[in-house]
């Protein structure tokens, strides 16, 4: 295979990783402070994309304010869903609160189906003009689109933007803190709840910022759209190191271009593309089941 052949699937596959990245530390983010696997997160980037969509078809806004606007009806989705769903079983066993994940999932995709219609919709056509994503570019001999970059440089600067969140504000001091001993944090007069239900907005935000981008490259809408996406985001959390952030991201950009270079390498394993993915979680859980950058964590009684 030529260079060309290399940067073609190399930009591919860094696009998919961060989108995916973004997905999944979502999840390992309620999961570090939880120890709770929320499985309703694909679904909540689905309701994102919808309120984009809708929002952008209805108001004939421009495209980025409904893009704001799907990425705060997201934070805000991911706020409810936790203080009525979750946070009254706070105290309840762990299974509970996976229970009520699942429901919470099947919830809002039949919601989906009822308000906003099973038929699939065209998300590019709210853009009023699609020149500029259409654009290709010429990069060492490979044809990369315009679009490629976009989501790559948006994934950058929204990766920058968390890790001031969560490493130099008194809010993200607050969530380290709670992931290390809710109790101790409590008595130090953190409101824990509100914490727990920022970081329930913080990842629905990103999830919704996540299906956003994945419709421009992939642009239909349907309200099982982030049934899949959602698994292989929570294979990336679980492959980097499930309640570390830095692993989430690692575990998306791999997954991201193992999915794009092993069916480009080995074509017989195209049809194969999405169990490649589940192949990882059974090897990972085998091998190292603390993930590339996770912890070994004794699993409290």
């Amino acid at each position: 295979m030529n260079i060309t052949f290399l940067v073609q699937n190399t930009f591919n596959g860094i696009m998919l990783g961060g989108l995916y990245a973004l997905i999944a530390v979502g999840y390992t983010m309620v999961y570090g402070i939880l120890r709770l696997i929320n499985f309703a997160h694909g679904d909540v980037m689905m309701m994102g994309v919808y309120f984009a969509f809708y929002f952008a078809v209805l108001t004939k806004s421009n495209v980025v304010i409904a893009f704001i606007v799907a990425v705060l009806g997201a934070a805000l989705l991911g706020f409810l869903i936790d203080n009525v769903a979750y946070k009254p079983l706070r105290n309840a066993p762990r299974i509970s609160a996976l229970i009520t994940a699942i429901g919470v999932s099947f919830f809002l995709e039949s919601f989906a189906v009822v308000v906003f219609g099973a038929i699939p919709k065209p998300f590019t056509s709210i853009f009023k003009s699609q020149t500029l994503l259409m654009k290709v570019l010429n990069v060492g001999g490979a044809r990369i689109p315009v679009l490629t970059f976009l989501v790559i440089g948006i994934t950058a600067v929204i990766f920058v933007f968390l890790f001031l969140i969560v490493y130099k504000t008194k809010i993200g001091m607050a969530m380290r803190a709670i992931s290390a001993d809710i109790p101790t944090t409590s008595l130090m007069g953190v409101n824990v709840n509100f914490v727990i239900s920022f970081t329930f907005a913080l990842g629905s935000a990103l999830a919704a910022a996540s299906g956003l981008m994945w419709s421009m490259r992939y642009p239909n809408v349907f309200p099982y759209m982030g049934f899949m996406p959602g698994m292989k985001a929570f294979i990336a959390a679980v492959f980097g190191g499930i309640g570390s952030i830095p692993g989430a991201m690692l575990g998306g950009l791999l997954l991201g271009l193992i999915e794009i270079f092993i069916p480009a390498y080995f074509q017989s394993m195209m049809m194969y593309r999405d169990a490649l993915a589940f192949i990882i979680l059974i090897v990972i859980l085998l091998v190292k089941p603390s993930g590339l950058l996770g912890k070994k964590a004794v699993e409290k009684v």
